[in-house]
């Protein structure tokens, strides 16, 4: 793993990117990394554009600011693609995430991206299916499992588990673990 790695989630409020980024810091962190999670948005919350980031280092972590230059983009709800610039800042090499029925080279089309490496699923639809509502996070993570391989999917379902049993009735967490293992398989590299 590079020194430390960069992660700008871009979504809207109420769709899991804040708990989406909680819980990769969370998994990371308990598999031995200094890591931090922490979302930027403005007073409404629900429907409104936002970001959320992560940082994950080897070494303790003392930049306390927005991610401006990440190494990773994930873009939750593909509606933004057409309102911000989600690879503003976007390193060189870098890997674009996006939350979308179409396959990536229609994402690299539409944003004029050239460089990096780029990645779809169709999380919404998979939520829907699994969980039955269309909160996309889980199969996103699920998907970022597969992208980046310093995120072990099994911990990440381990993690889900566990935490979520005592808050969430069983069927919605079995759910969502048939969602983080959908992301994973049917992500779309391009």
């Amino acid at each position: 793993m590079a020194e430390t790695v960069e992660i700008r989630w871009h979504g809207r409020g109420g769709q899991g990117a804040k708990t989406a980024s909680q819980i990769l810091a969370e998994v990371l962190w308990l598999t031995g990394k200094y890591v931090q999670a922490f979302p930027e948005y403005g007073a409404e919350r629900a429907g409104a554009p936002m970001k959320a980031f992560n940082r994950i280092s080897d070494r303790q972590i003392t930049l306390h600011c927005a991610v401006k230059e990440p190494d990773i983009v994930v873009v939750i709800d593909p509606t933004i693609l057409e309102t911000v610039h989600p690879t503003e800042g976007l390193k060189k090499g870098g890997i674009l995430l996006v939350n979308i029925s179409k396959p990536p080279a229609h994402v690299r089309e539409l944003l004029g991206f050239k460089e990096g490496k780029v990645y779809t699923v169709d999380a919404t639809t998979i939520a829907l299916e699994e969980i039955g509502r269309g909160i996309p996070n889980t199969p996103i993570l699920g998907a970022l499992s597969k992208v980046w391989s310093e995120v072990p999917v099994e911990e990440v379902k381990r993690f889900f588990r566990e935490k979520f049993s005592k808050k969430l009735p069983p069927d919605v967490v079995e759910g969502n673990i048939r969602a983080i293992d959908r992301g994973y398989r049917e992500v779309m590299e391009g």
